[in-house]
């Protein structure tokens, strides 16, 4: 019984009510202008005056009300109002502007129907409550006895004693008709606004490019910061082993440490730079530029080597000023891969490193590529993390490599741990 109630008269019964009611006002400009149509028809007749030609209106601005229905805005609209309103849940209804065909025929349908039974709810609200109330106190008040209504009814005793059954009776019938167009709009919503295929299409592609931007920032920390906390404990845990025997040293580990840190805030500010793009607050070009192989290969390898580490470099053809003629895209990736590839070694490593960067031609295409290969003993020391595969790390910089049709390979090779990625170049490049 209460559940009954409840259904009827609960706060998402007149909700719904409410949202038919907002259906019945939007008709009413399709309505007029159908009552001046049908009133010339009928020779200058006043439509609203006459139920029939009142009717006849009524079915004419049907018409035109879905008519409009079509335009793409009319389905965010709808969705808003029935999210809101009807207790529809928001993951059965599409997002956006209908688009397509597909998706504005059904919004149009949804948008006639909520209009022509919110009509129908609106009307029977506004008549029948003041007759159910003249029903009802009809015993009580010998004035309205002689008052017809429209009707015949009121002329013996027990018709008029009747009346207040009649009353409530429309009352009652007035409520089942609300709480019925109302589940029945509720069910129909998810059919008629619910996403089509090209909208859950449209979803995973919005998904799949914000993975993307999500992957690339994880990438750009995971690189920038991890790599720079990584060298800058070795480079502290250095300048303290070193404090007494040799000041030079923990001098040139701290000015590393200095020079490592102010780097990684400019890289984070870019990183940040990304998630704040269109920020008017942000001046255009505020954002330190991306580190690439050309420029900061040098600073790289020299605060690499203050944490302790020897790192012997092989650069072919060229000194790392020559890296400048690369694509700035291929220098910047390349960076990452070698940044990577020393900070492992810096974790898990033990012993010397060496870093080869060469352009050869490649065995199987004959198009030239960039090869980088960076070795060093596998063992880890005490107080070192054991050397693995899984890592955050060598995954970025395979996605790094992968980005611009490359490949990376780490793991065991002979008695070494070897990093090694290959990077196409354009025909021209190099």
């Amino acid at each position: 019984m209460r559940d009954g109630l409840g259904r009827l008269l609960g706060a998402r019964a007149r909700l719904r009510w409410v949202h038919q009611i907002l259906g019945g006002a939007l008709l009413m400009p399709y309505f007029l202008l159908a009552s001046v149509a049908v009133g010339s028809a009928a020779g200058g007749a006043n439509a609203l005056s006459s139920l029939p030609l009142s009717l006849a209106a009524y079915a004419a601005a049907l018409p035109l009300a879905a008519a409009t229905g079509v335009y793409g805005l009319v389905r965010p609209l709808s969705v808003t109002a029935v999210r809101a309103m009807c207790a529809v849940p928001g993951e059965q209804l599409a997002e956006g502007p209908a688009r397509t065909w597909a998706a504005r025929g059904p919004a149009s349908v949804w948008w006639t129907l909520h209009l022509g039974v919110g009509a129908l709810v609106s009307g029977m609200t506004l008549a029948v409550p003041p007759m159910a109330v003249v029903l009802i106190v009809l015993p009580f008040v010998s004035g309205l006895r002689e008052v017809r209504l429209g009707f015949g009814w009121f002329h013996t005793g027990v018709e008029t004693y009747t009346a207040p059954l009649l009353g409530i009776g429309l009352l009652a019938a007035l409520t089942l008709c609300a709480a019925a167009a109302g589940e029945l709009l509720a069910r129909l919503a998810p059919v008629l606004l619910g996403p089509t295929a090209a909208d859950r299409l449209a979803a995973a592609e919005e998904r799949a490019a914000d993975l993307a931007v999500r992957n690339r920032l994880a990438r750009e920390l995971h690189d920038a910061v991890g790599h720079a906390l990584s060298a800058v404990t070795l480079q502290a845990a250095a300048a303290r082993r070193m404090l007494e025997r040799d000041p030079g040293f923990v001098r040139e580990a701290l000015t590393a440490i200095e020079d490592t840190t102010r780097r990684t805030v400019g890289e984070l500010d870019a990183v940040l730079g990304l998630l704040r793009e269109g920020d008017p607050a942000r001046p255009e070009g505020a954002t330190a530029p991306a580190p690439t192989l050309a420029a900061d290969l040098d600073g790289l390898l020299a605060r690499t080597r203050a944490a302790g580490t020897t790192v012997t470099a092989h650069q072919e053809p060229g000194p790392a000023g020559d890296w400048a003629r690369l694509p700035e895209t291929t220098s910047r990736e390349a960076f990452r891969i070698v940044q990577e590839a020393l900070g492992n070694a810096l974790r898990h490593g033990a012993g010397p490193v060496d870093l080869r960067i060469t352009v050869r031609a490649g065995h199987d295409t004959g198009r030239r590529e960039l090869e980088i290969t960076v070795t060093n003993p596998p063992a880890a020391p005490e107080g070192r993390e054991p050397r693995t595969t899984g890592g955050r790390g060598l995954r970025g910089a395979e996605e790094r490599a992968a980005l611009l049709g490359g490949s990376v390979q780490a793991g065991p090779h002979g008695d070494r741990w070897r990093l090694r990625a290959v990077l196409p170049l354009a025909g021209g490049d190099r």
